[in-house]
């Protein structure tokens, strides 16, 4: 039976292998090393470290879910509370589910679940980013109601 709860400290291990599994993902995707570098970086440098876990699971704005199957915590999921001037948004800085365990609906009860965190914040939206050719996670996305808002155009210059 697959489920989703708050992240605890004994889950840190597991965590940490989640994350570093998913960043060696990203580097083989068109823009995953930057990304993983520049907007998923704080969550895999603090997951990554002793006590890491510990300092996202304190930060009031941020929210750690895992998701389980069996009991075995195969996803992860980290998003914050952003203040955008006079609103907040929420903006999924992690989400992944282990490639094994895709396709049972942990990760729509993760996005779900940090969804209605986020609106128990006070936020007016959630943004959530997908690498360009990553038609998985763009679908995924848009299977949960999320639209492009914004496309990112980068050029290498060295």
């Amino acid at each position: 039976m697959e489920g989703v709860r708050q992240a605890q400290r004994d889950d840190s291990e597991r965590c940490a292998a989640i994350c570093m599994r998913a960043v060696n993902e990203l580097d083989q995707m068109r823009g995953g090393t930057m990304f993983a570098r520049r907007e998923t970086g704080l969550v895999a440098k603090a997951l990554s470290r002793p006590g890491g876990l510990d300092r996202l699971l304190s930060d009031p704005r941020r929210v750690v879910l895992v998701g389980t199957l069996d009991d075995v915590v195969i996803a992860l999921a980290v998003g914050r509370v952003d203040d955008v001037g006079e609103v907040s948004v929420g903006v999924v800085d992690a989400l992944y589910v282990e490639p094994e365990a895709r396709g049972v609906g942990v990760g729509r009860e993760l996005i779900e679940t940090l969804t209605s965190s986020f609106l128990a914040h006070g936020c007016v939206g959630v943004d959530a980013a997908a690498l360009p050719g990553d038609r998985s996670s763009k679908n995924f996305f848009e299977a949960a109601g999320f639209k492009a808002r914004l496309i990112t155009m980068y050029r290498p210059i060295g």
